[in-house]
């Protein structure tokens, strides 16, 4: 079987066509069930868009011209002086901009060629963009401390087979605070990754777009990769992460300081002007303030990741208390329930797959819960991504009450959605 389709989840037969009677009485089939286009958005903070950004971003309003491909000089300073006191260096030739990490990834993994090896599970659009640039991609499985990072012996034999098959295996996709798994990788293991990685010839891209995420950052370590091999890794970091709203579509990537880095960067900009992938100038001013770290943004980025952390350990509670399993979720504003162990009550429900999983949940939560289907999982496995977002309020009020609150768990609305969510998994248990 051609290495592409081995990495594949099943495919339902129906998935792209339109809704049509079936015989028998029996309801149409849905078209959103599978199709690229209806997959699952990172979940967003919830929360009004800072004041002071929108001031950034209005004052620049009256400017309808985009940034040159790639960002211009101030934004990738701002993202050089972020990435600086992270403890990675570099000059503004190493950066690279977008509008978004989508079209990034997708001129990175242009620009780099081979075969692609990624973590199962993994975010939603980085199998879509391997199969629209027709690249060989390979899930691999995860360790059980944590996801976003393949198990260093899984990797080195997947890269091992590859080969012997005839495939080129060249770069390895990973994210050490992932989305969907909600963990962030030990950095023992992250060493380990990275050394086989490197061992095998392989070139890395981090996406660290959650690190500013973590629940407790006073009690989780995060290595970037960038920190041990900084000649054999690539940075991606979108701002819709922690620091900047999805609406205002920004990422940055930064570039090993090498003449092969230099080679891809300016390949990555080739494929960014082909697809007309540049920043307006207003996101790019909106975008660089954020980079810059100043106080406002970063006491919004310190409290949404504090409530979304607590709300989402009361979810795992609740997840785990109805016999479900999930990692605790160390990042980010969902987790990733494994609702394995309900299979027979779900399978009296007519639940027997990701998909119908996804479905039941999203009816009974009242919030999209897309299955693990959508993040390269089996297909039969009962996995879904869980929001942290839609347990904070049902408005912009009271969302922005829970952020200011100094018990938020006690509030009123967050305590009846923590209690209705616990209830619906509650009747599977």
């Amino acid at each position: 079987m051609h290495g592409s389709e081995r990495g594949r989840p099943p495919v339902r037969q129906d998935h792209g066509r339109p809704p049509v009677r079936q015989d028998h009485g029996r309801p149409p089939v849905r078209q959103d069930r599978g199709p690229v286009r209806y997959g699952p958005a990172a979940p967003g903070p919830g929360f009004p868009v800072l004041p002071e950004l929108v001031d950034v971003l209005a004052a620049s309003a009256d400017r309808p011209r985009p940034e040159p491909p790639g960002g211009g000089p101030a934004l990738r300073e701002a993202a050089l002086a972020y990435w600086r006191r992270r403890g990675l260096r570099g000059v503004p030739e190493d950066v690279v901009a977008a509008p978004g990490a989508p079209p990034l990834l997708f001129a990175l993994m242009a620009a780099y060629g081979g075969d692609v090896l990624m973590p199962r599970p993994c975010p939603a659009t980085w199998m879509p963009q391997a199969r629209l640039l027709g690249r060989p991609a390979y899930l691999v499985p995860t360790p059980a401390e944590c996801g976003g990072i393949p198990d260093p012996y899984a990797l080195l034999e997947t890269v091992r087979r590859v080969r012997a098959e005839g495939g080129r295996p060249r770069l390895l996709l990973i994210s050490v605070a992932d989305d969907p798994t909600a963990t962030v990788a030990p950095p023992e293991l992250v060493r380990e990754v990275c050394e086989a990685a490197v061992g095998e010839g392989l070139h890395l891209v981090s996406d660290e777009t959650w690190r500013d995420t973590l629940h407790h950052p006073g009690d989780t370590v995060l290595l970037s990769p960038a920190e041990m091999w900084p000649e054999d890794v690539t940075v991606l970091s979108d701002l819709a992460g922690a620091l900047a709203p999805p609406a205002w579509p920004a990422a940055v990537a930064r570039f090993p300081a090498t003449g092969r880095g230099a080679a891809r960067r300016r390949r990555v900009l080739d494929v960014l002007t082909a697809l007309g992938a540049v920043v307006a100038e207003p996101v790019a001013r909106a975008a660089a303030h954020a980079l810059r770290e100043p106080a406002p943004v970063t006491d919004r980025v310190r409290l949404t990741a504090s409530l979304h952390g607590q709300v989402a350990a009361a979810a795992h509670r609740a997840v785990l208390a109805s016999g479900a399993l999930a990692r605790p979720p160390r990042a980010g504003r969902h987790l990733y329930a494994d609702l394995g162990p309900l299979r027979a009550r779900l399978a009296a429900r007519g639940v027997t797959d990701s998909m119908e999983l996804e479905e039941y949940l999203t009816d009974r939560l009242g919030a999209p819960v897309p299955g693990g289907h959508r993040f390269g999982d089996e297909l039969g496995a009962l996995r879904a991504r869980i929001g942290t977002g839609p347990l904070l309020g049902a408005t912009p009020e009271q969302r922005t009450e829970s952020l200011t609150a100094v018990e938020p768990l006690r509030l009123p609305h967050v305590a009846q959605a923590l209690s209705m969510f616990a209830a619906a998994l509650d009747e599977l248990g």
